[in-house]
């Protein structure tokens, strides 16, 4: 027997790109095959936001940051829809898995634990960014926006696709069933997503809830994102990509720490 067999290297190398590049594929085709439930409404219900707000509280709200209510709210609502959807790619594959029992399709080819981790967020990312270009092009075509500092979109973009695909897992590990996956998703991340700013600055806010805000990552992902597009923030950037760097990287070792453990996740 080959000694590097022997000694546990895998023989395609330390990395298998081409079963990486498989679960990152498959994981990207999932929700290109489905795209008007994966792309098209995403983009709709973002307009139908817009729409609702400038309709009832733009004509007689005044500029908030100095800009329009409506542009000011414009870059929260696509960081919020860019976050769900990448928490949603992740969650709905490995559940859906879980629940069908054809989890171990994945779990049995030779893929490390940081594969699997990368080539799940690599899915959710791509949805993510999907989303997030759909709905950038509808800001610039209707609202007539400008974007004030493009690579801060981009970086707070990515970085907010990465985060919450990696929570897409955390939460997908953790639940069994349909009904726990819901509840993570109603009562964990859409009050991260309502309370971090998407609707409003936080300097409305009483001083107390200023600070408990300082703490959700999720408020300086929309906040950066936001000083990307309209080039005004409630704090920051340079604090924020710390921040978010920081929450992403330790979400995405506890997906890393639990896939080697199979935690939750084989019988």
């Amino acid at each position: 027997m080959n000694n590097s067999t022997t000694m546990g290297v895998r023989r395609f190398g330390r990395v298998n790109w081409l079963g990486l590049y498989t679960l990152a594929s498959r994981e990207i085709r999932r929700f290109l095959a489905v795209w008007t439930q994966t792309l098209a409404a995403p983009l709709v219900t973002a307009g139908l936001f817009l729409t609702v707000f400038a309709l009832a509280i733009g004509p007689t709200r005044g500029d908030v940051m100095g800009v329009p209510f409506v542009q000011f709210l414009a870059p929260g609502i696509l960081m919020m829809t860019v976050m769900q959807n990448a928490f949603a790619n992740t969650s709905s594959s490995i559940v859906i898995s879980k629940v069908q029992g054809n989890i171990v399709d994945t779990l049995m080819p030779p893929l490390s634990p940081a594969e699997l981790v990368v080539g799940y967020v690599a899915g959710g990312m791509a949805r993510g960014m999907f989303v997030a270009l759909a709905i950038g092009a509808v800001m610039v075509v209707f609202l007539g926006m400008g974007i004030a500092h493009p690579l801060w979109a981009l970086a707070f973009a990515i970085l907010g696709s990465a985060f919450l695909a990696g929570l897409g897992i955390v939460a997908a590990i953790f639940a069994n069933k349909f009904d726990q996956m819901a509840a993570i998703t109603n009562f964990v991340i859409t009050p991260l997503s309502f309370l971090s700013g998407t609707f409003y600055s936080i300097e409305n806010l009483p001083p107390v809830m200023q600070a408990i805000t300082h703490f959700n990552p999720v408020f300086y992902l929309i906040d950066g994102v936001r000083y990307g597009i309209i080039g005004q923030s409630d704090s920051n950037p340079l604090l924020g990509v710390v921040i978010c760097t920081i929450a992403t990287a330790f979400v995405l070792l506890l997906c890393w720490h639990w896939f080697r453990r199979g935690y939750r996740m084989k019988a």
